[in-house]
């Protein structure tokens, strides 16, 4: 590398220690450069590795949980309107109780809540959708004074 005429002049005035002292700085900048700019990302990565791995295990774990959720609904037998509204129906008495009353219009059932438990909500949803095959398509929830859930939610069952 040919450097300029005015720092090669420079260059050629200065001591040898002070060549060997310049020199050495240079290779700590370009040391600390290579550190900061190459090694210090890559060290970061590995040391987060096993935890991001974890996390993605975890994340796998549970797809694939919902994986075969979905292939156990997908191999059940059809079912008609007529037993999904008695399922459903069945699950709102059963889960609700008197915290919850249907109107149902055509494939669409209303369910008016009025201090449901969440953990009964909760656990509705999930049996209206696995037994009645009811899929929620709307919802206007609100916590009430009790604790519980006030509002409504509308079910949209199999097509007749």
């Amino acid at each position: 590398m040919k450097l300029p005429p005015q720092i090669a002049a420079s260059w050629q005035r200065l001591a040898p220690r002070e060549k060997l002292l310049l020199a050495a700085g240079a290779a700590l900048v370009a040391f600390a450069l290579f550190w900061w700019l190459l090694v210090a990302p890559a060290l970061a990565v590995l040391r987060s590795a096993d935890e991001q791995h974890r996390a993605l295990d975890g994340q796998l774990a549970r797809m694939r949980s919902l994986q075969q959720q979905a292939r156990a609904l997908q191999s059940q037998p059809k079912q008609n309107y007529d037993e999904s509204l008695r399922a459903l129906e069945a699950t709102v008495r059963q889960r609700l109780g008197t915290s919850a009353r249907m109107a149902v219009a055509g494939e669409r059932v209303t369910l008016t809540l009025s201090g449901a438990p969440a953990d009964a909500l909760a656990a509705s949803l999930n049996q209206a959708r696995v037994n009645a095959r009811a899929l929620p398509s709307e919802a206007r929830l609100t916590r009430g004074a009790t604790g519980g859930w006030d509002g409504t939610l509308v079910l949209t069952l199999p097509s007749r």
